[in-house]
């Protein structure tokens, strides 16, 4: 798809932070250029997750809002033109930093209080805002965002879709590698 007809594709805002995971899944055989959707209320840790993944590797989309978009059958995200390379980082201000071109979403990620998160859970999908009306489906789990392994959590879970690595839990284990 050309530059001109994917910004001419309908477009979804939505409050989400993305990162392109990249260097932060080579410990689970990356690196993956594709994106992780975090979603979330206000507060439940979106930047604080992006900012760990990026200390691992990862390059930051969009922070706070997220812009998405359907190309060639899969989701896209970028960030809006005026908060491009903006990233609050909580007690400190916001900070530009380098940033990925808009990436294919692999993962959405919604991030809950800790009792929230199941064990072994069901595979579920993300539901794509109504005015994208596409049939493309983003595997989501739910994370406790403040827990020390889920930003390593998401690398494996990325790195796990693309391998075609899971036996059971959120993601089926008769899927072949997810891309």
């Amino acid at each position: 798809m050309s530059e001109r007809s994917a910004r001419d594709s309908p477009r979804a805002l939505v409050h989400a932070t993305t990162v392109a995971l990249m260097d932060a899944t080579k410990p689970f055989g990356g690196p993956i250029e594709d994106a992780v959707l975090l979603l979330g209320e206000s507060g439940a840790g979106k930047s604080d997750v992006a900012l760990r993944l990026i200390a691992a590797g990862a390059k930051l989309v969009a922070d706070d809002q997220t812009a998405l978009f359907v190309e060639r059958g899969r989701l896209m995200a970028d960030a809006p033109p005026n908060l491009r390379g903006g990233m609050e980082i909580r007690g400190l201000g916001i900070m530009q930093l380098e940033r990925a071109p808009g990436s294919p979403v692999i993962l959405a990620v919604r991030l809950r209080p800790e009792g929230e998160v199941a064990r072994l859970p069901e595979p579920a999908v993300y539901a794509l805002p109504a005015s994208l009306q596409a049939d493309v489906k983003v595997p989501l789990v739910m994370l406790n965002a403040y827990e020390a392994s889920t930003p390593a959590k998401i690398a494996a879970a990325a790195a796990g879709l693309v391998r075609g690595a899971f036996v059971a839990g959120a993601f089926p284990s008769n899927t072949a590698p997810f891309i």
